[in-house]
């Protein structure tokens, strides 16, 4: 079965699994991960790169430049103003176009700030950036970002780093449904069936980094993921058979009858 390429701006790319940089044990098991996860698209907070590390190297060091497109994003950023300042830095550090978009309204919850969040996405599109906001799972949001010139939209399945997997799919089916850009669920994608169930609703993509980092084996998750976001983009194109209250028999009897007399 044939598939259309995911489309972020003037980017493409054939998987469906964006990682993350956070939380992993060593350098050397992110780097498994990130390979064993078939990732393209890899994923690094400015405000948290340690440019004063003893060894002269910092995160950017770990991840081949060659292999990965490194998706900036503005973790940490609780304001428009701060938000814009750090993808601007994020753009002269790497020389990429694509910002993640983070604004964060709590601290506990990490729940996004939605206003500050479409200001600061405004002001981005402006200024040239492919903008992917991370932003709750409310359609009428969505939408806003969308006609603000967002190059997709990525509402959150459940709050990041709970692994609680999809808590409300009936949102992200009308944002899916209403949606002409991707959609990329963003947090709270614990383990594989979490997301096979977010990709069979339809979604684009799925962006990870604790369901991965903080399993048990981070490399052999990583591969798990890998498989769920295929076989679930998979089974959303081959589209499911339709549920029934009652039994309906695997082989019906008319069919039996007619073989038989072949």
């Amino acid at each position: 079965m044939l598939d259309s390429q995911l489309k972020l701006g003037k980017h493409d790319f054939t998987s469906r699994l964006i990682v993350g940089t956070g939380k992993y044990p060593s350098m050397d098991v992110m780097r498994a991960a990130h390979e064993a996860s078939g990732a393209q698209i890899v994923t690094v907070a400015i405000r948290r790169i340690n440019l004063d590390d003893p060894s002269g190297k910092t995160l950017l060091d770990y991840i081949d430049r060659s292999r990965y497109t490194i998706l900036p994003n503005t973790a940490g950023c609780y304001n428009a103003k701060d938000a814009v300042l750090t993808a601007q830095l994020a753009r002269e550090l790497l020389e990429t176009d694509l910002i993640k978009l983070e604004v964060i309204g709590d601290a506990q919850t990490l729940h996004p700030d939605t206003r500050e969040t479409l200001e600061a996405a405004r002001r981005l599109v402006t200024d040239g950036f492919t903008v992917l906001p991370y932003i709750g799972d409310d359609p009428i949001a969505c939408k806003q970002l969308e006609e603000a010139g967002c190059a997709a939209v990525m509402p959150l399945a459940a709050p990041i780093g709970s692994g609680l997997g999809v808590c409300n799919p009936y949102s992200i089916r009308i944002i899916k449904e209403r949606a002409t850009v991707p959609v990329i669920v963003d947090a709270g994608v614990g383990t594989a069936s979490d997301a096979a169930i977010a990709m069979e609703l339809g979604v684009d993509a799925l962006l990870m980094n604790t369901g991965i980092a903080a399993a048990r084996d981070p490399v052999a998750m990583a591969r798990a993921m890998r498989l769920a976001v295929e076989a679930g983009r998979l089974a959303y194109l081959a589209g499911r058979m339709e549920k029934r209250l009652y039994a309906s028999a695997s082989s019906p009897m008319q069919d039996v009858i007619g073989s038989g007399n072949r």
